[in-house]
């Protein structure tokens, strides 16, 4: 059984420096991707907060079309 948070479907949270890294840019990132709306927060476990890998993603997509404007 896996000690994971999920979310209630079931896709497992991942931290921000996991989300940087899946996304191939750094925690910063991350962070300015929060702060600008393009990502939000599916959880916390403590102070750090969780994302759902295919909302990083969408995030990622979000930015690239706001810098491409």
């Amino acid at each position: 059984m896996s000690t994971e948070p999920s979310t209630p479907a079931g896709a497992p949270l991942i931290t921000a420096e996991l989300a940087a890294d899946e996304a191939g840019v750094t925690p910063a990132t991350i962070r300015k991707w929060v702060e600008r709306g393009h990502l939000r927060p599916a959880g916390a476990q403590g102070r750090r907060r969780l994302y759902r890998l295919e909302d990083v993603f969408a995030a990622e997509r979000a930015a690239h079309r706001a810098r491409h404007r």
